[in-house]
Order: C-alpha cells, then sequence, then structure tokens
C-alpha cells in the first residue's frame, strides 16, 4: 500500500503530549482510527477472471487511467509481471467479459529516440490503492504514477537516468482490436487525429466502433498539458513517423505524437489528459474545471475524499480482512455505469445521463439495489438516465456502452430497476413516464434490433406465452419476461393502472408454459425447449466431430454453447434448466408447490448445490442460496452463502469467483457480508447470518440503522433469537421502509442451527 499522508508513529512520537492527546481524543471521539478508503484494495478480483480495473477512479467516474498490458483483456490489465505493459490508457470497464470496450488514449513514457509507435515494458514495484496506481517500468527505469478526477487524469513520470526523456500519445490505440473487418464483439478502428497546440499541449480524439455491445461508432476526445515545455516533437501517421510535424489530420490512419524532454536523472514530468465526448475543447475545458494545478497529492486526496463520503454511510466492525473485502466490493459497486453528464453527443439534454450499463442483466439484482441503500439520490439519478435514453433513442436500455444500446442477455431487466425504485418509495422520477417505457419494451418489438434492446422473441412471448425455440436465448427470455412482467404489474397497480395489473401479473405466471413434468437426479418439473407448434423440444443438431451432424438430447443439465451453437444462441443464457428453473422470484412458494412441496424443495435445493449445479460466478444464481427462506429453513439459507463466500471470495488478487461484472459479485457480497439481501424488483430484503459484527447504515436523510451479531464468532454463525428496536423479531427478512426510518436489529447468535425465522415466511407481492 501507498504509505498516507498525515501521522505515523514516528511522527505521534515526537510531536509534544499535548498535540498527542489531542490527536487520541479526536481519533476516540470519531471512532475511526483509520480512513474507511484505506481498506480498498483494487487489485482483488485483477487475477482469476474478475477482470477488475485497477487504476485510480473517482465514484461512477468517465476517467480511469490504468495500464494495458492485453489487446484482449477486458480490463486491460493482465496480473502476471511477465507481460509487459503497452501502455495508460484513460478510459476503461471494470469486470466484464466478453469483447473490450474502450482503451483509448494511451500514453507511455520512454528513454531514447522515438523509432517505433510500439512501445512496451515489463514492470515491478506495483502498487494500487484508492485513487493512486504507481508501476516501474523497468525497460527505462521510469516510475509512472496516477490520480484522477472525474474526467481528468494525473500523470507522474519519474525518469530515473539522465539522457533523452520522451512520452508518447497514441491515439489510435484501443482494446479488442482484431485483424478481421466486422469480428463479432471486436473494436474496430475508424479514426483519428492529433495536433500539438504548443510547446506544452496538445490535443486530438479517436473514433471506434463495435466491441462488446457491436456499438456505433465513438469518439472520445482528449486534451494533455505538460507541466514543462518540450523540446523536440513529432507525429506519426499509420507506421509513418514524422519528426517536427505538429499535425497529423482525420484520414482513416492511427495516429499520435511523441514528445522529448531533457533529463538530468530523477526528473519528474507531469501530465493532465482531459478527455470528454464533445469535443477537444471539453475536455481542456474539463482539466480547468477539475485540475487546475498541479498537486498530484491534492487530486489524489481529493478522489479519496469523494470515495470516504460513501463509505462513511456503512461503518462496520469486523476484521482486517473482512473490512478489506466488503469496502473493496462497495468500491467495486460503484465503478459502473459512468455519470457522463454534460458529455452526451447525441443530444441535449439537461437530465442526468450515464452510460456503460454493462450490463443491467448483470447489475439488477444487487448491484442498484446497494446503491439504493448507500445512495439513494445517485439511484434517483441513474433512473432518471435509463428514462433519457429511452425518450431519444426509443427503448429504455439492457446493455449500453459508447453511447449505444445493444447486447440484452436475457429480460428487459431496466423494468426490474424501476420497479426497485418505485416500491423502494424513490423520489424525482416520473413513475408514469417509466410506466410507458416499461410497456414499450413488452407491448413493442424492437425489429431487427433482437440483441441490442427491447424483447427478442416478443412475438412469440406475447401470443404463445412463452418463447419457442424459433429464437435463441428462448429460456432465458421466458423465464426473465415472466419477472419483467411482475416488475411491471407492480408500478401499475401502485398507479392505480388496474386493467395493465391484472394483464401483467398474469403474464408473470407465464414460466408455468416450459414447465415439463420430468425427472432429473431425483428432482422433477423442469423449464425445458417448446417450439412454436407447442411441442416439447427432445433433442438438438450439433455437428461436433468430423462434421458429422449428430443429434443431442436436451437434459435439464445440457449445455449447447460454445461447442454446438455460439455462446450466445443456446436456449439458457450461460446456464443450465437446473438453474434457471429455480429462477421465479416473483412467487416462489408456486414454484415450490410445482416442485413437489417443501420436502421436494429442500432435496431439490440440495441437490444443487452438492452436485455442484450451482455457479457462483453467475448472476441469475445469485438468488438461489436463499430459497430455503420460503420452506422455513433461513438457517440453511446462512449455512449455504456461508459455504459460497468461504470458498469462493478472499481478499486475493483473484478472490472473486468470475467476472466481477460492473461490480455484480462485489455487491452480492458486500450484502451478505452485512447479513441482508434483496430480492430485486420488491421492498424488502432476505436475512442471512452476518459476516460481520457490526454494521452501521448511515443513511442519507440522516437516519441510522444498525445491524449487530452478539456472539458472533467463527463457530457462532446461526441466528439463535433477534430483536428489532427491542422488541423481539422472528421473521428471517425485513422491509426497506423499516430500515430506512432507522433503527437497530439485533441478533444473538450461536453454533448451531435454530428453529429462527421459520414460521413466518417471506413474503410475496401479488
Amino acid at each position: 500500500m501507498k504509505p498516507e499522508s498525515g501521522y505515523s508513529p514516528a511522527k505521534i512520537l515526537s510531536q509534544s503530549g499535548a498535540t498527542l492527546i489531542v490527536l487520541l481524543v479526536f481519533l476516540a471521539s470519531t471512532g475511526k482510527a483509520q480512513h474507511l478508503y484505506s481498506y480498498v484494495d483494487p487489485l482483488i478480483g485483477s487475477r482469476g477472471g474478475g477482470n477488475v480495473f485497477v487504476g485510480p477512479c473517482c465514484p461512477f467516474g468517465m476517467v480511469k487511467p490504468g495500464p494495458d498490458c492485453s489487446l484482449h483483456s477486458t480490463s486491460g490489465y493482465v496480473g502476471d509481471p511477465t507481460v509487459p505493459i503497452m501502455g495508460f490508457s484513460q478510459v476503461h470497464t471494470s469486470g466484464t467479459g466478453g469483447g473490450p470496450k474502450y482503451g483509448n488514449i494511451s500514453l507511455m513514457p520512454f528513454m531514447g529516440d522515438f523509432s517505433s509507435t510500439h512501445l512496451s515494458s515489463l514492470r515491478s514495484d506495483e502498487v494500487a490503492s484508492l485513487g493512486y496506481y504507481s508501476v516501474n517500468l523497468k525497460r527505462w527505469d521510469v516510475k509512472v504514477e496516477i490520480t484522477a478526477a472525474e474526467r481528468v487524469a494525473l500523470y507522474r513520470c519519474i525518469f530515473n537516468k539522465a539522457g533523452k526523456a520522451g512520452v508518447k500519445i497514441d491515439a489510435g490505440f484501443f482494446l479488442g482490436e482484431e485483424p478481421v473487418p466486422n469480428y463479432r464483439e471486436a473494436q474496430q478502428f475508424v479514426g483519428s487525429q492529433v495536433q500539438i497546440l504548443s510547446d506544452s499541449s496538445l490535443d486530438g480524439y479517436t473514433r471506434i466502433r463495435g466491441g462488446w455491445n457491436n456499438g456505433n461508432t465513438y469518439t472520445v476526445y482528449f486534451y494533455a498539458i505538460f507541466d514543462r515545455p518540450f523540446v523536440g516533437y513529432g507525429t506519426w501517421k499509420g507506421e509513418k513517423i514524422a519528426p517536427g510535424i505538429r499535425t497529423q489530420y482525420d484520414s482513416g490512419e492511427k495516429t499520435g505524437a511523441f514528445l522529448y524532454f531533457d533529463s538530468r536523472g530523477n526528473d519528474t514530468i507531469g501530465v493532465k489528459v482531459g478527455i470528454s465526448f464533445i469535443s477537444s475543447l471539453k475536455a481542456g475545458h474539463n482539466i480547468g474545471a477539475e485540475v487546475p494545478g498541479w498537486d498530484f497529492s491534492k487530486v489524489e486526496q481529493q478522489a479519496r475524499d469523494k470515495w470516504e463520503s460513501l463509505f462513511d454511510r456503512v461503518v462496520v466492525d469486523g476484521t482486517p480482512d473482512q473490512k478489506t473485502m466488503f469496502y473493496t466490493a462497495l468500491y467495486h459497486t460503484m465503478l459502473m455505469p459512468v455519470d457522463r453528464t454534460g458529455e452526451n453527443p447525441l443530444w441535449l439534454s439537461f437530465k442526468p445521463y450515464y452510460d456503460d450499463f454493462y450490463t443491467i442483466w448483470d447489475t439488477f439484482r444487487s448491484c442498484d439495489p446497494l446503491i439504493t441503500l448507500i445512495d439513494p439520490s445517485r439511484m434517483v439519478s441513474i433512473v432518471n438516465a435509463l428514462l433519457n435514453i429511452y425518450e431519444h433513442d426509443g427503448y429504455l436500455p439492457d446493455g449500453r456502452s459508447g453511447n449505444c444500446n445493444g447486447r440484452t442477455q436475457g429480460g428487459s431487466n431496466a423494468e426490474v430497476v424501476i420497479a426497485d425504485a418505485y416500491m423502494k418509495k424513490l423520489r424525482g422520477i416520473d413513475y408514469d413516464e417509466a410506466l410507458v417505457a416499461m410497456l414499450k419494451d413488452a407491448n413493442i418489438p424492437p425489429g431487427g434490433g433482437q440483441d441490442k434492446e427491447g424483447r427478442g422473441g416478443l412475438s412469440d412471448y406475447n401470443r404463445l406465452g412463452y418463447v419457442s425455440t424459433k429464437f435463441v436465448r428462448a429460456g432465458t427470455r421466458t423465464m426473465e419476461y415472466s419477472y419483467d412482467d411482475f416488475c411491471i404489474a407492480e408500478v401499475a397497480k401502485g398507479l392505480g393502472r388496474y386493467s395493465i395489473y391484472r394483464r401483467f401479473i398474469r403474464q408473470s405466471n407465464n414460466w408455468k408454459n416450459l414447465w415439463r413434468n420430468i425427472e432429473d437426479h431425483g428432482s422433477r418439473g423442469f423449464i425445458m425447449p417448446k417450439d412454436e407448434s407447442g411441442a416439447w423440444v427432445d433433442s438438438f443438431q450439433c455437428n461436433i466431430q468430423y462434421r458429422r451432424r449428430t443429434y443431442v438430447r436436451y437434459t435439464p443439465l445440457t449445455e449447447e454453447w460454445p461447442l454446438c451453437v455460439s455462446w450466445w444462441s443456446g436456449f439458457f443464457y450461460e446456464a443450465t434448466s437446473w438453474e434457471y428453473s429455480l429462477y421465479v422470484p416473483q412467487n416462489v412458494p408456486e414454484l415450490i408447490k410445482k416442485c413437489g412441496g417443501n420436502k421436494a424443495f429442500e432435496k431439490r435445493l440440495d441437490t444443487f448445490f452438492d452436485n455442484g449445479y450451482y455457479h457462483a460466478g453467475n448472476e441469475h444464481d445469485f438468488l438461489t442460496s436463499c430459497l430455503y427462506h420460503w420452506i422455513g429453513r433461513p438457517d440453511l439459507s446462512s449455512r449455504r452463502t456461508r459455504e459460497i463466500i468461504d470458498k469462493r471470495f478472499t481478499s486475493a488478487p483473484d478472490g472473486l469467483p468470475g467476472n466481477d461484472d460492473s461490480g455484480a459479485m462485489s455487491s452480492w457480497l458486500a450484502f451478505h457480508m452485512m447479513g441482508i439481501y434483496p430480492n430485486a424488483g420488491q421492498p424488502y430484503y432476505l436475512i442471512t447470518s452476518p459476516f460481520l459484527k457490526k454494521t452501521v447504515l448511515h443513511l442519507e436523510d440522516g437516519a441510522q440503522f444498525e445491524i449487530l451479531a452478539k456472539n458472533l464468532s467463527d463457530k457462532n454463525v446461526y441466528i439463535q433469537s433477534a430483536t428489532l428496536d427491542g422488541r423481539p423479531f422472528n421473521q428471517a427478512w425485513i422491509l426497506h421502509k423499516d430500515i430506512v426510518k432507522g433503527g437497530m436489529l439485533v441478533f444473538n447468535m450461536g453454533p448451531r442451527s435454530s428453529k429462527w425465522g421459520d414460521k413466518i415466511m417471506s413474503p410475496t407481492f401479488r
């Protein structure tokens, strides 16, 4: 960790006794011995498939400067130190899978003459903490330090050797480049431009299209300022290097610039890089507005203070390792979506504008509910941004990046986000307009944009009551549209639109139309494929070897992707029927009945977990460990959840079980560490055994809610009894309104399962 400024033990001992007393009194009065941001470790999830962004960033910040080690890493980062750094670009995503997006405007210091546009270096002494990243480039013995404001990156390049020092600004670099034109999910170069404006500044832009969402062209403009004049310069276009030439206009080839400085050794060169999606002039304005000076430590502390103001809203008591996992999880949850208010090149609007919903299929289940709990005003802005996108683009997004909708994975899941906000009574949202937007998804097929927005297969769904095998991801779509319809019904009912409510509450049962009475591994009843005529599909064609067409039997454990069909073209998206047959969050009691009752359902869940059918790294399984609640066994929900966290989550660089998916994995962890978990779109939280001895929620309106786990230890992991504000509390769920009004929930923990919470079942709002 990079040492913090302020008091060190040596400093404290050197001060007068009076100063020491004042400091200790201050720490005692605040109850906070160190800043909460110091517990954040950006490297958690940087290995093992977590794909997290490791550079500095402000909450929901537009600029995310950091190292790029691989064109095929979605975050740009590779944890293996034997993989060289190619440069440091200014825009990244975090935790995502699929094809990369961004990696624009790359900066790279170097020593010596500029003879190639391709510069890379091995690294050492890498440090990542909240608001700060540094690394030593071994090839030239140059240390790079980075911090960030909302839309400006600030660099310190420390040249340890004397000689000709240089900095490369590459407007043509980006992640996910493939040589094949229009390669699916690859980014494709469109154009770039650079111009050296003075002896210390330059600007330009890069234009890219494609990426994971197969999006339209987006443009990232930049303005860069150095803290000293450069003594030489040049530019390039394509592979042709042009020393002394100031400008390379856009002609469809990659462009960039290189600047020279004289280094006497131990020289520091500062660079500010502002970005904008509007213009280079706006990028320069962003520098003046956010980082007018060159005080690196000040910018770093400002970023930390912004995070601290959020972390202060959830103060926890646990081991240092638990605090590291918890606050890092909060940090990851608030990296995306990105606040681009005032940076929308598509239309003029004074409403909030957010981009990089990557994707709502991942984030609606726990990210958005966590933001709602910690920062409800921010969530209001995000929902209003969704409605702003609907007003101008015609559909609510499910996945959006580079100012373009694209990549619906399962449902039209913005409906769940809106319903969650409505049911939790977030103010400042036009819910009448929101209902209109939700109904657009449910009524109007997206035409040729079946993967871009709206509901693919809607013609089937509204005509047959399910999506047939005529459409890809038919199982996932049917299950998720059923829940999306439930969310529409909730909002319609609350707004007094009862005819709409009756239609959609009826459609929320459409999942039953794919329920087939078959048995697998001791459990009966599964969601299975059905064709347009209503016939069950028992097998499918799969050309698996020697180009012979082979028919493969479809079972509840079949995964036909990617062996037989593409990743996006299976009956279920990234899942089996065992997983999606447990996804009925709108009516778990009815699901239990279809499965044969409580005993059969408990056996089914046990089989699901014991046989390894549960996938910790995928979001559609997020609620499943809590389904024991509905049969009066919250103790088993706690046991399964604890097993998952103990086995799959750590504070190590590989401490996430899969793609963090814009903080989805992290938010799931944070909720369960507190001991509550949302059923997104509904106004309650399921209670599981907490990992933290104490959680204090300092709510936005000034109220305080405390969760206290008495006698919690490695052995005492089961809730024996509970009180809410001093009164017995015997239900294993709590309403959102009971949290936000403030109070104290106290658990008495013990070593064995108890009957606490076994009588009052989890609510179902219908």
